[in-house]
Order: C-alpha cells, then structure tokens, then sequence
C-alpha cells in the first residue's frame, strides 16, 4: 500500500494542537528523560514507541474506564485506547523533531458489520525517504506489535485472512471524527458506542 501524505508540507506533521500537546509539562519531562537515554532519532523513536506500547496499557485489556485524548493525559494518567496511545506516542515523537502522521485501519465485527476503527501512527526519520507504519496499541496473547523500519509489524496486519483496510491517508492530526468521540466520551462504554466504525 502506498501511503499518502494528507498535507505537503512535512511541518504539518510536527505541529502541536490540543490533543498533541507536545509542550506540556509531562510530555517535556517525558522527552526529556528519552534523549538522555538515547544516541540518535532512530533509537529515540524505538524508546519513545516501547514507552507507550509497554507502560500504557490499553485501557480495554487493563479494564479502565476513563477516557484520556490529549497526550500529556494518557502519559500522565497511564491510560487509553490505540488513539490516544497514538496521540501521546506522536507528541513524543514531534517533540524530538520526528515527523509523524496519524494513520487508521477499519475492521468487520463478528456478526460482519462495520467493527472497530483502529488507531496507529507513521514516522518519518531522519535520512530516510519514506513514511514507517508503527503501532503502540500494546501487546497482549495474539497481539505482537513492534517498532521496525523493514516490514510492519503492527497489531493486526491486514492480509488475506481479514476482513480489515488499510487506510493510505497520513492525516497531521487526529481525525475528527474520532478525536469528537474521545473528546465526548464520558467513559470507555460510552466512547465504545460513539466511536466511529469508518472513515
């Protein structure tokens, strides 16, 4: 699949907005520990992408109910779904003068109605000339996500056996659809009901 830049200009997708609030407190503090532990953007990223998939559980696998959208939220209150880790993963990442986009994957229910909308980012580092695919969602059994520049491994692949699409769009921001909904939402169930299945 090619990937699809939604705006030219690659400054777009370091910007700050209010869900990617990449100069608050807790998200300096946060990029700040990350490059006093790292060498380089590559291996930066790779800390910034573990941090979220692996210290921010999913709030539907940890059972929690709140609702976190904005960045500083999720890595303060170490809560929230695949958009909002992909919110905080992105903030992390722009901060560092890592470009990053927000990208979306639709999936069938069970019944084969319109499933759940899944959230990741892509970056593009330094020296390379393409966009990466990466989902912080979280592992769990079934679910092996990775940080790789040589062929995605992301939480559910689409392949010949799913029911899912890959949407090419690398969005600036997070989608309104979506961010209508976190930003809505009074608790997880609620935000299950209203979040959108499609884009």
């Amino acid at each position: 699949m090619e990937l699809i830049q939604q705006k030219a200009d690659i400054s777009d997708y370091l910007a700050a907005d209010e869900a990617i609030d990449h100069g608050h407190p807790v998200v300096r503090e946060t990029v700040d520990r990350l490059r006093a532990e790292t060498a380089d953007p590559h291996t930066y990223a790779v800390a910034a992408y573990e941090l979220v998939r692996d210290t921010i559980p999913h709030s539907a696998d940890s059972g929690d109910l709140r609702v976190a959208w904005r960045a500083s939220d999720v890595l303060a209150t170490r809560n929230g779904i695949c958009h909002a880790k992909s919110h905080a993963l992105a903030a992390l990442l722009r901060a560092a003068g890592i470009p990053t986009a927000f990208c979306y994957q639709s999936f069938r229910g069970e019944n084969g109605e319109p499933g759940v909308l899944h959230g990741l980012i892509a970056l593009r580092l330094p020296g390379r000339e393409r966009w990466d695919r990466q989902d912080p969602r979280g592992n769990k059994p079934g679910v092996d996500a990775q940080f790789s520049l040589d062929g995605e491994r992301l939480a559910w692949p689409i392949g010949h056996e799913s029911e899912g699409v890959d949407h090419p769009i690398l969005y600036a921001a997070p989608h309104p659809a979506v961010l209508s909904a976190l930003r809505g939402a009074e608790d997880r169930p609620q935000l299950w009901r209203t979040l959108p299945t499609a884009l």
